[in-house]
């Protein structure tokens, strides 16, 4: 059973089985004046990891998203922002409203930083760390809080894969709180750079079982309050382990990236070398 820390109790709480019925999340905002920035499209990667760990578990699920009433232009930022992370648009969105929203009775509320979310009047609640841009590293600078038509060119080097700030934020526990800075993206894009060329290589062998040990272990920390960070550290083992068959670590990339969204085999079937 997925389990995740209720923010109102502090306890692990289980999610509803699929036998009982669809399993819905909702993915608040805040309302006001203050715009749509990093934090937020955070809350949004935390709903789509949830709902991926989730499908990987035999769940059926479906996020839906409650927040301001955005300009049409930041509306289609965010859209923008959100296909460049990977992350799966929700399948209704709608305002806050006083009175309620059309996720209010959701089996998990996951709430932006700063959000109260009063409508979130049952399942479990989730509460997003805060994260934010350093204001003298890698050219990043406050201006990339707020939600604008070049929102990850804010954020990223030039020329970086938006998956790496992807990456970057998984690397950490959806509680605490992230600094984007110029080094830690770069040490991202490298990694992300570096694991699909070795995909790309071990695609080239033969076909081998993922190791029961590992599998366990990923499915283990991922019900455990999503332990995104946990299955970044097992793909870091598996890629060094001796014991372990190029075709099995092909399989356990391709597997794990169900969840991390990653987008690790992109380099399979294409000729490929490592960057200077």
């Amino acid at each position: 059973m997925l389990r995740i820390v209720d923010t109102r109790s502090g306890h692990l709480v289980g999610i509803p089985s699929v036998r009982r019925h669809l399993l819905s999340i909702c993915v608040h905002l805040p309302g006001g004046d203050a715009g749509i920035g990093l934090m937020d499209l955070r809350a949004l990667l935390v709903g789509d990891v949830l709902a991926r760990t989730a499908e990987l578990h035999g769940l059926q699920s479906r996020t839906f998203l409650t927040g301001p009433d955005l300009p049409q232009e930041q509306a289609e930022a965010l859209g923008r922002a959100m296909s460049a992370l990977g992350i799966h648009p929700p399948a209704d969105a709608g305002v806050h409203r006083p009175n309620g929203t059309l996720c209010a009775a959701a089996d998990v509320h996951v709430c932006a930083y700063g959000t109260a979310a009063q409508d979130a009047v049952g399942g479990v609640r989730i509460e997003v760390g805060e994260v934010g841009p350093a204001s003298t590293e890698g050219g990043v600078a406050d201006r990339a809080h707020l939600l604008a038509p070049g929102l990850l060119d804010a954020v990223t080097l030039e020329g970086t894969d938006p998956l790496a700030v992807r990456l970057l934020v998984l690397g950490h526990p959806y509680r605490t709180p992230v600094t984007v800075t110029g080094t830690a993206l770069e040490e991202a894009r490298r990694a992300l750079r570096d694991w699909r060329q070795l995909v790309a290589d071990w695609a080239q062998e033969p076909s081998r079982p993922i190791p029961a040990d590992v599998l366990r272990d990923a499915r283990d920390v991922l019900a455990d309050d999503l332990g995104v960070p946990a299955v970044l550290e097992t793909l870091a083992d598996v890629a060094t382990r001796a014991d372990v068959p190029a075709g099995a670590k092909f399989e356990t990339f391709a597997f794990l990236d169900r969840v991390l969204g990653l987008d690790l085999a992109r380099e399979v079937g294409h000729q490929h070398r490592a960057a200077p």
